[in-house]
């Protein structure tokens, strides 16, 4: 059997920047923090929508990891 990861094909991306004023485990938060949409579409062009809530530092982080693959990427 030969079978091939594949990976969906990025439609849409929207991110806000907010304040989490409260959680579950905490009542006081007032924290920025990064709400990140993306729209991918699979490989039927099935389009589905998947969204991330990140503090400021694991945002950063994404986008750094982000801009390495971009970066090798080009190499290749």
């Amino acid at each position: 059997m030969d079978s091939a990861l594949t990976a969906g094909k990025l439609i849409d991306m929207k991110w806000k920047l907010g304040v989490a004023v409260s959680s579950d485990e905490c009542k006081s938060l007032n924290s920025p923090c990064v709400t990140m949409t993306l729209k991918v579409a699979d490989s039927s062009g099935k389009i589905s929508t998947h969204s991330m809530e990140m503090t400021i530092s694991q945002f950063q982080n994404f986008s750094k990891q982000m801009k390495e693959m971009a970066n090798k990427m080009e190499m290749v």
